[in-house]
């Protein structure tokens, strides 16, 4: 710091020294503060033309899927692996594994359900990922496996699907009175199919 006491030609020797001293700081300073600036400006636009590449990809993907396509199984896998971070490969993989499952490939479905389970930030895509996948494992024939799957479930907005689901492994387990209340659960909790679930829950009253 320049002592302002000094003499005009004093100030003017001390600022060349303090210069000197610390010039190639100060200018290297501006330098990475103007750099993070527009190093942030530039992150911001990458950014945004990724999503946007995202966007396009998934948008084609979709496509695909209802259309049939087969290139839908080449199209999500790719979505998968460029923006395997982002939202976009969750859906994606939720795609692939309908179109897996539909082609016959059971065991193919069930890897990508279990990935959206592990890699995914967003519980509701988590539960629909998990409900789909206990769903799967009680059409094999396992419904230890898919009670087990549903057990691990968070309480949230899902509850009358899950509620569902415990009813159809209970039935399948031949507990009739436990699926019974469960079916009464989902339907209090507004199930996403309510009139399937009241068929199920009077089908088993009238046979009592």
């Amino acid at each position: 710091m320049v002592d302002v006491n000094l003499s005009e030609d004093e100030q003017v020797e001390a600022l060349k020294n303090w210069w000197k001293e610390n010039g190639k700081s100060v200018v290297a300073g501006i330098v990475i503060g103007l750099g993070g600036v527009f190093g942030w400006q530039y992150w911001n636009q990458h950014q945004q033309q990724v999503a946007e590449q995202a966007s396009q990809q998934f948008e084609r993907l979709t496509e695909s899927v209802a259309a049939g396509s087969a290139t839908a199984v080449t199209q999500a896998e790719a979505v998968i692996a460029q923006y395997e971070q982002s939202p976009y490969a969750v859906f994606a993989a939720l795609n692939l594994a309908k179109v897996k499952f539909q082609q016959g490939d059971v065991e193919g479905a069930k890897e990508q359900l279990q990935w959206v389970i592990a890699k995914a930030d967003d519980q509701s895509l988590q539960q629909i990922a998990r409900l789909r996948l206990a769903r799967l494992l009680l059409d094999q024939g396992d419904a230890d496996q898919a009670s087990s799957l549903i057990a691990q479930a968070p309480s949230d907005n899902f509850k009358g699907d899950i509620a569902e689901l415990r009813g159809d492994i209970a039935l399948k387990k031949g507990d009739r009175a436990a699926a019974r209340q469960a079916y009464k659960e989902a339907l209090e909790y507004q199930v996403s199919n309510s009139a399937l679930v009241q068929m199920k829950f009077d089908d088993l009253a009238a046979a009592e």
